[in-house]
């Protein structure tokens, strides 16, 4: 027996910014939504894919009441693909982003983020090709 990683679920207040934000950093598009949730994705999950082998999982936004109070026990990384990361960080800053510090020291190749609700994320090594 095994499972599958198929969703990534994110509490925040305002599922439909999220959502929309995430859109544009990842190319994703919306797959479903109702009033307390948005799911979006890279691709229309199957059954038979899901089964046949792993697969990008999708990301849920889920409307909760709570406030984000602690540093993200799990965060994102994404990498530029056709970019530097200065470059993808001022496109993410434009966004809606914000850089932040969570003790990561200055000396570092990345740049740790937050999304419009504070959700920590990094932006990793771009693979752009380079010229």
């Amino acid at each position: 027996m095994t499972s599958r990683f198929t969703e990534l679920n994110v509490d925040c207040h305002d599922p439909e910014r999220l959502a929309a934000f995430w859109c544009e950093v990842l190319d994703f598009t919306v797959l479903d939504r109702n009033e307390h949730k948005v799911e979006i994705g890279s691709w229309e999950p199957t059954i038979e894919d899901i089964r046949a082998r792993q697969m990008p999982p999708t990301m849920v936004f889920i409307r909760v009441p709570e406030d984000k109070s602690v540093k993200n026990r799990l965060h994102l990384d994404v990498s530029p693909i056709d970019a530097s990361t200065d470059s993808e960080v001022t496109r993410l800053l434009a966004l809606g982003a914000t850089t932040t510090d969570v003790g990561q020291g200055p000396d570092r190749n990345w740049v740790v983020m937050a999304d419009p609700e504070g959700n920590e994320f990094c932006v990793v090594r771009t693979l752009a090709p380079s010229d």
